[in-house]
């Protein structure tokens, strides 16, 4: 997923609560769908960038020494700009972009 180039809000938006769960059919449901999405692209983000930071870490073998290195702090100024995890989720729910079922409404191929 690109978090980087989507069209979600940066800051939060009253949201329609029947067009959230047309698909559903369920307000809780779709809650509980949005939520597994926003855990998904944190760990994403966060992995992300971990990976970016570790590039300019610089190792030392003195505690005394802190080095504020300008690379980790603007990587990380930007990451704080981006929108939220939820407001990503929520986004791409809204637009149909979140792929989710319930085994328990499936029907056995079986029966």
């Amino acid at each position: 997923m690109d978090y980087k180039k989507s069209k979600a809000p940066v800051n939060t938006v009253t949201r329609d609560i029947m067009e959230l769960c047309q698909e559903t059919g369920n307000i809780y449901e779709s809650v509980a769908i949005i939520a597994k999405r926003s855990n998904q692209i944190s760990v994403e983000i966060k992995q992300d960038l971990n990976k970016k930071l570790a590039e300019f870490a610089s190792y030392n073998d003195s505690l005394e020494e802190v080095f504020e290195n300008r690379e980790q702090i603007e990587i990380s100024r930007y990451y704080e700009k981006l929108p939220k995890p939820t407001l990503l989720a929520t986004e791409e729910f809204v637009e149909g972009n979140v792929y989710w079922r319930d085994p328990s409404r499936e029907s056995n191929i079986d029966d």
